[in-house]
């Protein structure tokens, strides 16, 4: 069956890292050896769509008037988080706090879009958006240095800023973006594993600036890998109400978009990201 050769593939793909690491990470990965631990995936009928929902707005043009805008239409529809630049954060904890809507989550995007600035860069971005308020971190992963298969440059990466994180008492949760239309299946693969080796809570799809869009099949393939004990944020390219739900039942557990308004609210998006 399908299920069972990628499995198989996940577990080749894990055992090629942990000879390269000289580690073994196989009890990170209980499900992939123990067909007892189904991974769990939520039905259309338990979905409540705005919960999942990060209400983002990345482009480099967004205007404070924009951001007001957008912490407005989060309240309003109980949208899970925001998702800005870092250098945004502080203007929207304090947007958020004027309209008495800080229950919503703040996610804040590291190294983006490229994800190939230095580590120590990310590790500081990182810290930087979590005292001015982030709840959250979207990092961008150094997508040079896994095509050229250097695993422990790319577990570093992700490892610096997971250590600056555990500086924080309430532990933000961390995001890594794999910028999955750039990647091979196999890619796609080594960038979850080393994601879940290196601590981070959740696997993302997309920057949505780099070109592609999230996938059921490849945010299929990315539960597949993580398990129940991690999630997965689709992200790039979702429009639509029965874009959202057939993500979710592929196997996401949050989802980044522009469009949330038009989801929710199941209209068409004229929106970008």
């Amino acid at each position: 069956s399908f299920k069972k050769m990628t499995t198989e593939q996940i577990k080749s793909r894990l055992q090629t890292i942990n000879e390269a690491l000289k580690q073994n990470y196989d009890n990170l990965f209980p499900h992939l050896f123990d067909p007892v631990q189904e991974i769990q995936i939520q039905t259309s009928s338990m979905i409540s769509l705005p919960k999942y929902i990060d209400h983002t707005l990345l482009k480099p043009n967004a205007t404070s008037k924009e951001l007001e805008k957008l912490c407005q239409e989060a309240k309003e529809w109980n949208f899970c988080a925001v998702c800005v630049n870092s250098s945004r954060v502080s203007f929207v904890v304090q947007t958020l706090q004027k309209i008495e809507a800080s229950n919503i989550g703040l996610a804040s995007v590291i190294g983006f879009p490229l994800g190939a600035s230095s580590s120590a860069s990310k590790a500081f971005e990182s810290k930087q958006a979590i005292e001015d308020g982030a709840t959250e971190i979207d990092m961008v992963i150094n997508i040079g240095q896994l095509l050229d298969q250097d695993y422990e440059a790319v577990l570093n990466d992700i490892q610096a800023v997971v250590r600056s994180l555990s500086a924080f008492s309430h532990q933000p949760a961390l995001k890594v973006i794999l910028e999955t239309a750039m990647l091979s299946k196999e890619q796609i693969i080594d960038g979850c594993i080393l994601s879940v080796i290196a601590g981070a809570q959740f696997v993302k799809t997309c920057t949505g600036f780099g070109g592609g869009k999230a996938t059921v099949e490849d945010v299929h393939l990315m539960k597949m890998v993580v398990g129940s004990q991690n999630r997965v944020k689709a992200s790039g390219g979702i429009k639509t109400k029965k874009d959202a739900e057939d993500l979710i039942q592929a196997g996401a557990d949050r989802l980044g978009t522009s469009s949330g308004v038009a989801i929710v609210s199941d209209r068409e998006s004229t929106s970008g990201y």
